[in-house]
């Protein structure tokens, strides 16, 4: 299993890159649009998932732990590939995709080139409560202090990731506030 591979990007394209390692090997690795965009550097380090087929071996290559982590988790919906994962993490960084999820946003899921309505709605349901745990990365202490106090009122946690994933404030007071708006609808 290759988890990692660092090396000198020697050609890059929108969706692939070349990248030569240290030992002389040369791998062809499909990637996101936003990993393309970050790629600014020589040598990179990428995260990799290795698709092993009948007739082929696919490596694809994140900058973003987060990003590999939601093509993985987008490969294990059934009917969706690896060429639709990519769209999908093309069209949204890890963060967006999992505020799509949690607002149910079926527009937002539909907008990735190859997917229809039908797909939208399934990867929806499939996905359910699909966050990455970005609750606590995105707002950090303040999020945890929100959750914590939202949750000693008697919201179940679900309910209360969910109201956070739509909330835009940053400091504790106003995701609280924001988040009570939503929990009593």
């Amino acid at each position: 299993m290759i988890i990692a591979i660092s090396g000198e990007v020697i050609h890059k394209e929108p969706t692939q890159i070349y990248l030569k390692t240290a030992a002389g090997l040369t791998y062809a690795l499909r990637i996101s649009l936003h990993c393309s965009a970050e790629l600014e550097e020589k040598f990179v380090s990428l995260h990799t998932t290795l698709l092993i087929k009948e007739d082929s071996h696919t490596l694809f290559g994140f900058m973003d732990r987060l990003e590999k982590e939601l093509f993985d988790r987008l490969l294990k919906i059934n009917g969706v590939g690896p060429s639709t994962a990519l769209a999908i993490c093309s069209t949204f960084t890890p963060q967006s995709f999992s505020k799509a999820v949690l607002n149910q946003d079926v527009n937002a899921i539909k907008s990735v080139p190859g997917i229809g309505p039908k797909s939208a709605k399934r990867i929806l349901v499939e996905l359910g409560d699909f966050d990455l745990g970005l609750a606590d990365q995105q707002g950090g202490a303040s999020t945890q202090e929100a959750m914590m106090a939202l949750e000693s009122l008697g919201f179940k946690k679900e309910a209360i990731s969910k109201a956070l994933g739509k909330c835009e404030g940053e400091d504790t007071q106003s995701l609280i506030k924001q988040a009570l708006k939503i929990l009593a609808k």
